[in-house]
């Protein structure tokens, strides 16, 4: 009896461990702040410029929740909750909500791919982006194209979404995402799009598209796009809305040892917008961009980043019809461990045209001239 009771207990144990081995949840957070200067910002009447404790210069600070379960065949389960805050104020971001960065389920296979149905990143953050200098691993929201015309930097995000994912068929991975609008005019307030991307070796190489349908629309705040949210994020306090917005990219990166340069471009249009004070305007957006890092050691890396953005604007009052943006920016990070470092970033903007003011992304507001300059300096930690 007591040979069969032990055989049971062990049994048991066994089947706890291997329980325990096919499901996990991790949690995971990283946390930036700093202080930043910006020079020539405008506020109401007042204009100077301006210092200022800062929470996610470069990365958003965030933390979450990851799961998986091995249902078995190759096929697993996977979660992740994601949530977006200032740590100067321990506000929530992404304009209050709880998982305002990510929130899906979803199905993973290694051979034919995942499918997520949540709140996520489109396929141009998620093919196009990790090649230009608004990659979470480079510059992310100051090295943003004016007003992130293309999204790159994710100021917006697409909730009720469904998203497959291909797995790497030899460098080769594909994958495309539709947001429903959740309402009974089924046409406003949705999103789609798709994404290609292709390595080998050092070469890297990808394209994407995004099309959002009414993203002027504000009544209908349980569609795939709430614009209030870039606001929410400290993203200038300036979005383009239009009836149809519609953006195509690519981009292409080359390493050379230590150094990495890489080259993006992408195309952006807004059909029937009432930006720039436009009464059933249009304008598109030219953004071109050639970047590189620099791993001087182990520890210490640079990165640089250019990008002209051509544009043109019809139907406005007291604005210029063809505006251009010249935005150099510089980095230098030091890892002080695997998780923390220290940076400082210099980031400059001109912009030429009637009527338009530089506005660099998370700078704190509005030149009151066509030229902006920021300088900031953090810490940043991962967990």
């Amino acid at each position: 009896m007591n040979k069969i009771s032990a055989a049971v207990a062990a049994f048991a144990g066994l089947a706890a461990t291997v329980a325990h081995a096919q499901s996990s949840v991790t949690l995971y957070g990283l946390i930036d702040a700093g202080v930043m200067y910006t020079s020539n910002v405008r506020k109401g009447s007042s204009q100077g410029s301006l210092v200022q404790a800062t929470s996610g210069n470069i990365n958003g600070s965030r933390f979450g929740l990851r799961g998986g379960e091995d249902l078995g065949g190759g096929l697993k389960a996977l979660f992740v909750l994601e949530n977006g805050y200032n740590v100067q104020n321990g506000k929530l971001g992404q304009n209050s909500r709880m998982f305002g960065r990510q929130a899906f389920v979803g199905l993973s296979n290694n051979q034919f791919g995942t499918l997520t149905l949540g709140r996520q990143y489109d396929s141009l953050v998620d093919f196009v982006a990790p090649l230009s200098g608004t990659a979470g691993t480079f510059g992310d929201t100051g090295f943003a194209h004016p007003f992130d015309n293309d999204n790159l930097n994710h100021s917006v995000r697409m909730s009720n979404a469904v998203k497959y994912t291909s797995a790497n068929y030899g460098g080769l991975k594909f994958g495309g995402l539709y947001a429903f609008s959740n309402s009974t005019d089924f046409a406003v307030n949705r999103a789609y799009s798709a994404g290609v991307s292709y390595s080998t070796g050092a070469l890297k190489m990808a394209a994407g598209y995004l099309q959002i349908n009414g993203s002027n629309s504000t009544a209908n705040t349980g569609g795939s796009v709430d614009l209030a949210e870039s606001t929410a994020n400290g993203t200038g306090g300036f979005q383009l809305g239009a009836d149809v917005q519609r953006t195509a990219g690519a981009a292409l990166s080359y390493g050379f040892g230590p150094v990495t340069a890489g080259f993006v471009y992408t195309h952006s249009q807004f059909q029937n917008t009432a930006s720039f004070g436009a009464t059933h305007g249009s304008m598109h957006f030219d953004n071109y961009e050639v970047n590189g890092k620099y791993a001087v050691t182990p520890a210490l890396s640079l990165g640089a980043a250019y990008t002209y953005t051509n544009a043109h604007v019809n139907g406005t009052s007291g604005y210029g019809a063809d505006p251009k943006w010249n935005q150099v920016n510089l980095q230098a990070v030091y890892a002080l461990s695997l998780r923390t470092d220290v940076y400082a970033e210099a980031m400059y903007q001109h912009v030429s045209g009637h009527g338009y003011v530089a506005f660099i992304n998370t700078a704190g507001g509005a030149s009151s001239t066509g030229n902006q300059v920021v300088g900031t300096v953090g810490l940043r930690t991962r967990f």
